[in-house]
């Protein structure tokens, strides 16, 4: 772990990468995270971003005569590491939401897993982007964490912003879930803050990610689960549907991924079994039914010899 990389958690000493800081605060120290004076790292991802946004505009100022070179070009952007992928199978799925039908966030846990939302889209959601009656919901905004204020911003690519039908078990839970809200509202009385948002907290705040990130490991804790981060919910969304034979097209419309690449890139270990399945169709289609050939034997008129 090379020194720019790592930081030291200021609460208990431990040394990690700057992946796993933030996680590590909001699981092992919650109810620290405000306190900690730490600068928020920037993580690999970030620092690729803002080294191509400079390589772009460097490459402008050289075409304009305004610097003799582009000097970005030099540097090369640090790696980003892929993050392995736990995934629920159907059996722990179905455990899971079961275990989590008393928890306050079991709507939040059901429409990650069923609809394939990050973390930011599902605690960006507004009851106004929800069609109960007619079972839609739809995507357009994410709850962001900017200079250290909660923040509903847009979706940052078009393909982001899209409309889902809700299955019946999210729908269900959603259903569920507005009538607790009420009863919360009620409970608060002037102490309740009216935001829109779906999911909050008991006064009607809107709920931060390290705080969902620490209830979702207490629920996987007590349904006997193995540690998975939330994001791996969206993961297994899309496993799910793949490896039920739902068109790689589709998933990718559910999941708001830019093209159809990064769903089958991101997804590749599910293609295995879906080349199986194609095939036995095949065989299907193609293998003659069981069963007794007909054949047919041309026979030409006996003649009789001449005596």
């Amino acid at each position: 772990m090379s020194a720019w990389k790592s930081l030291k958690c200021p609460h208990c000493k431990s040394r990690m990468s700057q992946e796993d800081f933030g996680r590590h605060l909001a699981t092992t120290h919650p109810g620290d995270v405000e306190k900690t004076a730490l600068p928020v790292p920037l993580t690999p991802r970030t620092v690729q971003h803002i080294h191509a946004t400079l390589r772009v505009a460097l490459a402008q100022a050289e075409k304009w005569g305004i610097v003799p070179r582009n000097i970005a070009t030099l540097v090369d952007a640090p790696r980003v590491p892929h993050a392995q992928m736990r995934l629920f199978t159907p059996e722990q799925a179905h455990r899971f939401l079961e275990s989590v039908t008393e928890d306050r966030l079991e709507a939040l846990y059901s429409a990650a897993m069923a609809l394939g939302l990050r973390q930011g889209e599902a605690l960006g959601l507004c009851w106004a982007d929800i069609d109960l009656d007619t079972g839609s919901l739809m995507v357009t905004n994410a709850l962001q964490r900017v200079e250290s204020k909660l923040k509903l911003v847009e979706t940052k690519r078009d393909r982001s912003r899209r409309t889902i039908t809700l299955p019946k078990v999210c729908l269900s839970a959603l259903w569920k879930h507005r009538a607790h809200q009420e009863e919360e509202r009620l409970a608060a009385g002037e102490q309740w803050k009216e935001t829109g948002f779906v999911f909050t907290t008991s006064v009607g705040t809107p709920l931060d990610g390290p705080t969902v990130t620490h209830r979702f490991q207490q629920a996987l804790k007590k349904a006997n689960l193995p540690r998975m981060r939330f994001h791996d919910l969206r993961h297994t969304c899309a496993t799910l549907l793949l490896a039920q034979g739902v068109h790689p097209r589709l998933v990718m419309e559910i999941l708001g991924h830019s093209q159809i690449a990064v769903t089958m890139n991101t997804y590749s270990h599910v293609i295995p079994a879906m080349q199986r399945e194609i095939a036995d169709s095949m065989d299907a289609i193609l293998t003659p039914v069981a069963g007794p050939v007909a054949t047919s034997v041309a026979t030409s008129p006996k003649t009789e010899k001449p005596n």
